[in-house]
């Protein structure tokens, strides 16, 4: 067998390792194992091979490693995700809204409402805020209310 199919499947074993851990270090070795796959198709002879897997493995694991938990794995409180970057932000009434139902335009996107509290009606074209998601459904306000 050719020694970079032995690259190639221990990168790919490094891979499936790193789906069961997670913690990005088996990945960082399957790259170097890709690195020694390059040497290998280059014609280079083993100890060149392995020296591409260790300088591979070592850059990726000392520059992209920690960067890469950071980005994935370190999060503040501040960071929103999902529908809490809604939260706070204006749209446009395009069906009136009262306590049961309406329709808000939101950037491009359409979007089912309803008022915060039975009682308050918007018209269409009025400018509503965001004050909670309750599944698919917009809870909004007045644009000058604040939660």
């Amino acid at each position: 067998m050719d020694p970079w199919v032995l690259w190639l499947i221990a990168s790919g074993l490094f891979v499936a390792g790193e789906v069961a851990g997670g913690d990005l270090f088996l990945l960082m070795l399957a790259g170097g194992a890709l690195g020694g796959m390059s040497v290998a198709l280059l014609g280079g002879p083993v100890f060149l091979q392995l020296i591409g897997f260790i300088v591979v493995s070592a850059v990726l694991l000392a520059l992209v490693r920690p960067l890469a938990k950071r980005h994935l794995v370190d999060r503040t409180p501040e960071q929103l995700d999902g529908v809490a970057t809604l939260i706070g932000r204006t749209a446009r009434v395009t069906r009136a809204i009262d306590g049961h139902g309406g329709r808000i335009q939101l950037g491009a996107d359409e979007w089912t409402a309803r008022s915060q509290y039975g009682s308050d009606t918007f018209p269409v074209g009025a400018t509503v805020r965001i004050l909670q998601v309750d599944g698919a459904t917009a809870v909004v306000g007045d644009a000058l209310e604040l939660e």
